[in-house]
C-alpha cells in the first residue's frame, strides 16, 4: 500500500514523520536515512559531542523504539536514488523500490568542500557536518596538536572554540576581509573577535587559502599570498548548500533549494520539502533558513499539508550559537539592514546587536544577553519598532521602549 514516504532523516525528517502520524493515525510512513544511525541533534556534534560531554544516546532526538513503536518504518542505511514520478516510487540503495501517495524531501545540506585541486582529498582534512565527521575528527583533539580551520563563519568559530577549548593551538583563516562578513554586522564580528583571542586563537583575516599540501596526508597550508602554516590537521568550516540533487534529477523547481509553495509543496503536487533544503515564499520575497527552528516548524507545516490539513508556513526566524560560554540567539534576518546599534547588557561582556532598515527594526543579535533576545523577537514578530537613538540609550529601560 503506497503511504507517505520521507527522504533525510535529520531533524526535519524526525520531526515530519511525528507530526505526521499524530494527524493521520493509519497510513503507513516511511523514513529514509542515508547514515546508519537514527535521527540525531546535529548543533551539539562539534560542540558537546566532541568536548566529551553529550554521549552518543543523548544525541538522538528520540529513542530509535518511537518509530516502531509509532508504526513508522525507519530505514537507515539507505540511500534514495531517484525518483520515478510517473509512477511514484522511489528506487533505493539496496535494489529495492517504495511505493508513495506523499514524498517529502528533507534531505538537508551538505558542506562545501575544498576541491581536490586544492587539496581537499588530503588525509586529516575534515568537514564539519555529520556524527562520522566528528568521530573521525576526534583522536585529533590532543592537547598542542595544530588545528587550521577554514572559513570565519559560525560552523569555524564554533569549532575553534572547541579546539581551543581542548588545548590546541587553533588558527582560522577567513578570505573576506573580516570573520562573519556575510551574516553579521561589524561590531558582532568584532565581539567574537576579542573573544576567540582571548582563548588563544589566531584568526587571519583577508586571508585567502592557496592549497594544502602533503603526500597524501596534509603538513602545511599555503596562502594566497604564498604565506605557509605547518598543520597537523585541517577543519574545512566554508559553508553549507541545499542538498538538492535528487530534486533535480526528478525535474522539481529549483531556486535557491527545492523551491515549494506557503503550503511546502514543491512544482509536483505530491511531493513537498522542507528544512535546509526548501525554499519558500516569505513577506514578500523568497528565502532558504538554515537553522533548528525552521526544520522542525515547517517540516510540522509540511506534515499538515501532506495529512490534507494545509496552513500557510508563516516562519519567525531564530538562531543560535554556542562559542566557549557564550550564547549568541538571534532574531529576525538582517538582510538589508543600513544601520545598527549596540547596547550593552546588564553584566560585563553581554551586549546586544540591532539591525535597522531606516527605522524598520529587522533582527537583533544577542551575546549572553537574553532580556534582549526575547524582547527584541517580541517586537519583530509583533511589528514594533523602538527609537534607534532611545534604544543605544543604555540608561533606558528596554519595558520603557
Amino acid at each position: 500500500m503506497a503511504g507517505h514516504v520521507v527522504i533525510g532523516a535529520g531533524q526535519a525528517g524526525a520531526a515530519l514523520v511525528a507530526k505526521l502520524r499524530e494527524l493521520d493515525a493509519e497510513s503507513p510512513i516511511t523514513l529514509i536515512g542515508e547514515e546508519p544511525v537514527p535521527p540525531y541533534q546535529r548543533p551539539p556534534l562539534s560542540k558537546k559531542y566532541l568536548l566529551g560531554e553529550m554521549a552518543l544516546e543523548r544525541l538522538f532526538l528520540r529513542p530509535e523504539s518511537f518509530y516502531a513503536d509509532q508504526g513508522i518504518d525507519l530505514r537507515t542505511g539507505v540511500r534514495a536514488e531517484a525518483i520515478d514520478r510517473p509512477a511514484q516510487e522511489v528506487q533505493l540503495s539496496d535494489g529495492s523500490t517504495l511505493p508513495y501517495a506523499t514524498l517529502a524531501l528533507t534531505t538537508g545540506s551538505r558542506p562545501r568542500m575544498l576541491p581536490t585541486a586544492m587539496g581537499g582529498d588530503l588525509e586529516r582534512v575534515y568537514p564539519v557536518r555529520t556524527l562520522a565527521d566528528v568521530d573521525a575528527m576526534e583522536p585529533e583533539f590532543r592537547e598542542g596538536a595544530r588545528c587550521l580551520i577554514v572559513g570565519g563563519g559560525y560552523i569555524g568559530l564554533e569549532a575553534a572554540a572547541v579546539a581551543a577549548s581542548r588545548g590546541l593551538k587553533v588558527t582560522l583563516i577567513e578570505a573576506a576581509p573580516r570573520i562573519l562578513a556575510r551574516v553579521a554586522a561589524p561590531a558582532t564580528a568584532d565581539y567574537f573577535r576579542d573573544l576567540h583571542t582571548a582563548h588563544g586563537v589566531e584568526i587571519r583575516e583577508g586571508a585567502a587559502l592557496d592549497r594544502l599540501e602533503g603526500d597524501g596526508t596534509v603538513t602545511r597550508a599555503v596562502l594566497a599570498g604564498g604565506e605557509t602554516l605547518e598543520v597537523d590537521f585541517v577543519l574545512i568550516g566554508i559553508g553549507i548548500a541545499p542538498d538538492t540533487a535528487l530534486a533535480e534529477a526528478a525535474g522539481l523547481a529549483l531556486d535557491n533549494g527545492i523551491a515549494v509553495d506557503a503550503h511546502c509543496r514543491t512544482s509536483a503536487p505530491a511531493i513537498f520539502a522542507a528544512g535546509d533544503c526548501a525554499s519558500f515564499p516569505w513577506h514578500g520575497a523568497r528565502i532558504r533558513l538554515e537553522s533548528v527552528p525552521n526544520a522542525i516548524e515547517q517540516a510540522e507545516a509540511a506534515a499538515a499539508a501532506m495529512a490534507g490539513q494545509p496552513a500557510d508556513y508563516d516562519a519567525k526566524p531564530w538562531f543560535w550559537s554556542d562559542q566557549y560560554d557564550v550564547k549568541l540567539q538571534i532574531a529576525g534576518l538582517n538582510a538589508g539592514y543600513d544601520r545598527t546599534v549596540t547596547r550593552p547588557g546588564a553584566r560585563d561582556g553581554t551586549q546586544s546587536v540591532w539591525y535597522f532598515a531606516g527605522d524598520r527594526l529587522l533582527a537583533v543579535d544577542a551575546m549572553n544577553d537574553p532580556r534582549a533576545y526575547m524582547t527584541g523577537k517580541r517586537w519583530i514578530e509583533g511589528g514594533h519598532h523602538p527609537d534607534p537613538g532611545a534604544l543605544a540609550d543604555p540608561g533606558a529601560d528596554l519595558k520603557s521602549l
